[in-house]
């Protein structure tokens, strides 16, 4: 088989179309020895290869591992992931670390606590530089090579481990960065031939945790300056994390609604045919029991596949006053969430842009914060009041035992295009983020583009009622710039989250 990069077009496809279709069979990785999204802990490999297996899975110079495999979308910088590659390296042991965006191919050795650049090919002449792969690391090369200690693998502890324990086995390391809070419970390994055709049944090495029950990451989207690009992030952000296989849910705090509008839940262009104003935000919150968020959900078709969304509605407003004397009104959201946290993946909320009861209701139930910002000096100046509001959240959040907030980053969104725009004043514009306010910039952008307002403002035609029907950017213009944007940011999200897997 012959690879071409232009065939890349994502992530994705770099995954399948390089990595399983081309390298792994060609370096002589034979599918019951390498593992795709692999966790140990809080690390998740895309791919993780074994010249040799052996179980338990140790954590140490004899570690088993031979390379991870690490895909990237065709747009990315490489070397913005080196410092995690160094990570996976050091921490679990593992020789080798290869990554690549389908343009580039890199391959790092691990040289004691440090990794060193020892190979780098253009996508396009890897076919060419095929045999200097294999040399380096092929399976048949790594299965007799001295680990980095000058240790012999002993064929005496060769087994095989069942690839479907790998993402379950707690690593048993003797490096502190990588320790379980609880110590496993080791028995004799059971011999099995490498040639095995058969998928063994292994016999537990280790005890296995439970399942954590709060696998749902919950984030919000907030800063207290309107018109920066929240809406617009929540949405086409839900879109994207959907099209990665994530199960989402899109909750609307906002009495504006403009994430029920966006998310085309409005089909109603007359208030008497209001169908939201009896099931939506305000009831959940309004009630100790009943209005559960799986009751409230509403079906969104703006984007495939589709997500939940809890509607919000103009109501709002007038009970504001009533929930800030209502201390147990801000723990609702808190318990209705934990209620749905197997049916969903990932759960976006979308804030006012104020300093008001709805907003802390929303930065106290999630555990993650993104602050949209058009960069511009009023939102800059905003993060002020943005950081003195997290550090009151975060008060509250001690009281009733959570954890403070985390910020992701302030997201730059509703850029100009402008060229001169991009290459002078933006990077100063990033720059002043944490040096004026000290807060984290994220690496995505979501710059100003006709196709996000064109998808927004789709319409159907409903009997003689012209009913607003729009729809995420990745499905209304799949190969679009913009779109890619949300792609990345995507990625981002979940790699920062611990999602990605």
């Amino acid at each position: 088989m012959t690879f071409n990069p232009n065939n890349c077009r994502n992530e994705s496809e770099v995954e399948s179309k390089l990595i399983v279709s081309y390298l792994l069979p060609k370096l002589g990785y034979t599918p019951d020895t390498w593992h795709q999204e692999v966790t140990f802990g809080n690390i998740r490999l895309d791919f993780l290869s074994f010249a040799t297996q052996v179980i338990p899975i140790v954590v140490d110079a004899d570690s088993p591992m031979s390379v991870v495999m690490e895909a990237k979308h065709p747009k990315e910088n490489l070397d913005r992931h080196l410092r995690k590659l160094h990570r996976y390296l050091t921490s679990l042991s593992i020789r080798y670390g290869l990554i690549t965006n389908g343009k580039e191919i890199r391959i790092y050795q691990r040289v004691a606590d440090d990794i060193q650049l020892v190979f780098k090919c253009a996508g396009k002449d890897i076919e060419n530089r095929i045999d200097e792969i294999i040399a380096l690391i092929g399976r048949e090369r790594l299965k007799f090579i001295k680990n980095p200690d000058n240790l012999e693998l002993e064929d005496s502890k060769i087994n095989l481990v069942s690839p479907e324990l790998i993402s379950e086995v707690p690593v048993q390391p003797n490096n502190p960065a990588t320790a379980e809070p609880e110590p496993s419970q080791i028995s004799k390994p059971e011999q099995i031939p490498e040639n095995n055709p058969v998928k063994p049944q292994v016999k537990s090495d280790v005890t296995v945790p439970k399942k954590s029950q709060n696998t749902m990451k919950i984030i919000a989207v907030y800063h207290n300056k309107g018109g920066v690009g929240k809406t617009t992030t929540v949405v086409n952000l839900a879109a994207a994390l959907s099209k990665k296989g994530k199960r989402v849910l899109v909750i609307d705090l906002d009495s504006q609604a403009n994430t029920t509008f966006a998310t085309g839940l409005v089909k109603f262009e007359d208030e008497e045919q209001d169908d939201l104003k009896d099931s939506n935000i305000l009831h959940v919150l309004q009630y100790e029991d009943g209005y559960s968020l799986a009751e409230v959900a509403r079906k969104s078709s703006f984007c495939n596949p589709a997500i939940d969304v809890i509607p919000a509605h103009i109501n709002l407003m007038e009970q504001e006053t009533t929930f800030n004397q209502l201390d147990y009104s801000r723990m609702i959201l808190i318990r209705k969430l934990e209620e749905v946290q197997d049916k969903y993946d990932i759960v976006l909320i979308d804030t006012p842009p104020s300093l008001n009861f709805y907003a802390r209701v929303a930065l106290i139930a999630a555990e993650y914060l993104i602050i949209p910002s058009d960069l511009k000096p009023f939102a800059n100046q905003g993060l002020v009041n943005v950081k003195d509001f997290i550090k009151t959240v975060n008060g509250f959040r001690k009281l009733i035992g959570k954890k403070p907030l985390e910020v992701l980053g302030v997201l730059p969104c509703k850029i100009s295009t402008n060229t001169k725009f991009v290459q002078y004043s933006l990077p100063k514009r990033r720059e002043a983020i944490p040096k004026r306010y000290g807060m984290e910039i994220m690496d995505s952008v979501i710059y100003e583009r006709d196709d996000l307002a064109k998808c927004a403002e789709q319409m159907q035609i409903v009997g003689n009622m012209e009913i607003a029907d729009p729809i995420s950017v990745l499905d209304f213009k799949p190969d679009s710039i913009a779109s890619q944007e949300f792609e990345m940011l995507a990625i981002e999200v979940l790699e920062k989250i611990g999602k990605n897997s």
